[in-house]
């Protein structure tokens, strides 16, 4: 298997997008177990809420640094140094005692899974010199993600009932080692012929900015919004969010390029990824919290319920990449915004009598709806972008979608947390959910107008005509 051969590199994006199945699966396939790891270790809903934000924060603050990182020091070598990692960690987490426990080993996790990502798609830009070829391994990349976040919840109902939670971790452990073994003996070593430069102030600005922000979400409720320490989290936020712009602005290689967002496409598909993904994740958190709590079904029959979602992520995520290929992003864009939403609404209604079959087309609905919103994300960030400037774009995008996640965790449980009785926290988590999809309708108007397009290509012309850097 070589990258002379297309046979070879397609083999190639295999290995990759099996190591990613695993990473992307593990943002989702712990939701459907967290009532019984609730029950097991005896956690709240704030240590459920950062099993799950552990893990998606540290790869939202830590994916522009592995990039960076696979491109000065090699991505072959920074590939399985996260692929161990990533293991070590799956490991860790099948064998945590308590709570703590579990959420310290997530994070090692996902310092494996922020250095996967982004050097997956470094080796496919190199590898795939062919601009078409190149374009079909992205539309297989795109659809890989949105099929694993699917599957999730229904492969880990299955083995939560079957064989207990812990083994959605030892899930991991064989695909990693088959991805270390293939990606020694077959993925080729390659840097940046000039990497970026290190960037540790605006590296620590970003862990600063979402760690407050997303620790002062979650905590808020039970410390008090008002308490001294939430005060001081927000003000740190604020602080490092504008301590990051203007330092960024000065670098002359930041770690994160502003002068993306004066693209139209590009900011819209920053903020439809951060909506959309806080739309999943609070549907992944919330649906088996009510399937199990309020509907009494166990973990192998909330899965099965969400395999809707599942199988119509599966179909929708291809069809997407082929509609973005032919037709364009905006009407996968709009039919995913529109779908979201509604499914949102009929959701605020969810009792404890909502026929099961009713809920599953719902499901099934928002799941189509999610599955043709990815593609066309990962298009919009990387459209018009010199190849030089390709990788930093989707590594961006790939951070506003982990941010949008561990966003929607952290407010859907603030809001269940803070509510009544779970079902008003349901209905005023779903009427959130409702807010954002409907503004993914309006940037996907927005964003496709020619107007938007002629601000792209002018981005464009601007880094063609700086000195190359290779894609992080």
């Amino acid at each position: 298997m070589g990258v002379d051969t297309a046979r070879g590199r397609f083999g190639i994006l295999a290995i990759l997008c099996s190591s990613i199945l695993v990473v992307a699966m593990d943002n989702t396939i712990v939701n459907v177990a967290l009532p019984v790891i609730r029950t097991d270790l005896g956690a709240s809903i704030n240590g459920l809420q950062w099993t799950i934000d552990s893990y998606t924060l540290v790869i939202a603050c830590f994916l522009m640094l592995g990039g960076a990182t696979g491109d000065r020091l090699g991505r072959k070598r920074t590939f399985l140094a996260g692929l161990v990692l990533f293991g070590l960690g799956s490991l860790l987490c099948s064998v945590a005692p308590s709570i703590g426990w579990l959420v310290a080993a997530r994070i090692v996790q996902a310092l494996g899974g922020a250095m996967l990502n982004p050097v997956a798609m470094s080796i496919i830009t190199n590898v795939f010199a062919d601009p078409g070829e190149r374009a079909r391994a992205i539309g297989v990349w795109g659809s890989i993600v949105g099929i694993s976040l699917g599957v999730g919840p229904v492969l880990g109902g299955v083995l939560t009932e079957s064989v207990g939670w812990r083994a959605i971790f030892w899930v991991n452990v064989p695909v990693v080692v088959a991805a270390i073994a293939l990606t020694v003996r077959y993925v080729p070593e390659s840097r940046a012929p000039r990497a970026r430069r290190p960037d540790p102030v605006g590296q620590a600005l970003v862990v600063v900015l979402l760690g407050s922000v997303v620790t002062a979400a979650i905590e808020g409720q039970r410390l008090g919004w008002g308490s001294p320490l939430i005060l001081s989290l927000a003000g740190l936020g604020v602080l490092a969010l504008i301590a990051l712009i203007r330092w960024e602005i000065r670098r002359r290689e930041p770690l994160v390029e502003l002068r993306f967002f004066r693209s139209a496409p590009f900011s819209s598909a920053t903020i439809s990824a951060v909506c959309g993904l806080a739309a999943f994740g609070t549907f992944l958190f919330l649906s088996p919290l009510y399937l199990q709590d309020v509907r009494g079904l166990s973990a192998l029959q909330s899965g099965l319920m969400l395999l809707p979602t599942a199988v119509a992520v599966t179909i929708a995520a291809p069809l997407a990449g082929r509609l973005v290929a032919t037709r364009g992003a905006r009407i996968p864009l709009l039919t995913a915004g529109i779908s979201m939403t509604v499914v949102a609404v009929v959701l605020t209604t969810a009792s404890a009598t909502t026929p099961l079959w009713v809920l599953a087309i719902a499901y099934g609905v928002f799941g189509m709806g999610f599955g043709l919103l990815n593609p066309p994300i990962t298009n919009a960030a990387v459209s018009g972008m010199p190849r030089s400037q390709a990788g930093v774009a989707a590594a961006v995008a790939s951070t506003s979608r982990q941010v949008g996640q561990t966003l929607g965790v952290a407010v859907a449980g603030t809001i269940l947390a803070a509510a009544a009785n779970p079902l008003a926290g349901y209905s005023t988590a779903w009427w959130a959910v409702a807010g954002g999809t409907t503004l993914i309708i309006l940037l996907a108007v927005l964003a496709t107008t020619s107007w938007a397009r002629a601000g792209a290509e002018r981005v464009a012309r601007r880094f063609a005509d700086e000195p190359i850097t290779e894609p992080v």
